[in-house]
């Protein structure tokens, strides 16, 4: 059977990279005898809509464009933020028959028979909408956490005095410096990595792109 994989993290910087998704949904694929035909990987925030994720779009249209059997997943929540969304691509596929795999949760959208498997709908559903509550109170918890901060006259963000060097910024900011030097303008890259205008304005300055 062909595959294959899709993998994401939300941040731009070196914090967080694919590679493990991948190396694991690899392992998963031989240990199945499907033929990864294609990785697609990307950094993008998660709070981003799925219409903004350019690498998802290419990797559901590269799916159903060349016949391919399932898609690998590390996990539900690298298919949308919100519920409505995961389902909705959830469903393009089903309506493609490009079966779906999440390797954290363990589950499959389509069963043998390329049908959608009822109680995995379910199932799914109500992953995605707790999945989707908890990040909401995780989200008020910091946003409480901030103000409880400010009031106490606490400050936030970096210690003054702080900076980082010119090789610190151009390896976190590698993408935003190859789009770049690929002519794409700023307010473009900026959207594409989730990141300032000003941040992408400094960035070109500095690096005399």
């Amino acid at each position: 059977m062909k595959a294959v994989i899709y993998a994401r993290v939300s941040s731009i910087s070196d914090r967080q990279n694919t590679e493990r998704q991948i190396e694991d949904l690899k392992a998963y694929a031989s240990a199945n005898c499907y033929k990864v035909e294609k990785v697609f990987s990307e950094k993008i925030s998660g709070a981003k809509k799925n219409a903004e994720r350019e690498v998802l779009l290419a990797c559901l249209d590269y799916a159903k464009q060349n016949g391919i059997d399932i898609i690998l997943v590390s996990e539900l929540s690298r298919f949308g933020r919100a519920i409505w969304e995961v389902l909705e691509t959830i469903k393009y596929c089903a309506d493609n028959s490009i079966n779906v795999f999440f390797q954290k949760e363990g589950l499959q959208i389509l069963d043998e028979k390329g049908e959608v498997l009822p109680t995995m709908a379910i199932y799914i559903s109500c992953l995605g909408f707790a999945a989707e509550m908890e990040r909401k109170n995780i989200a008020f918890r910091l946003n409480s956490g901030r103000e409880l901060a400010k009031q106490k006259g606490i400050k936030m963000g970096r210690k003054e005095g702080s900076t980082k060097s010119k090789e610190q910024k151009a390896e976190e900011y590698k993408q935003v410096i190859r789009e770049l030097k690929k002519g794409t303008s700023i307010r473009k890259t900026a959207k594409l990595y989730d990141v300032s205008v000003s941040t992408v304005q400094r960035i070109k300055a500095e690096f005399n792109l």
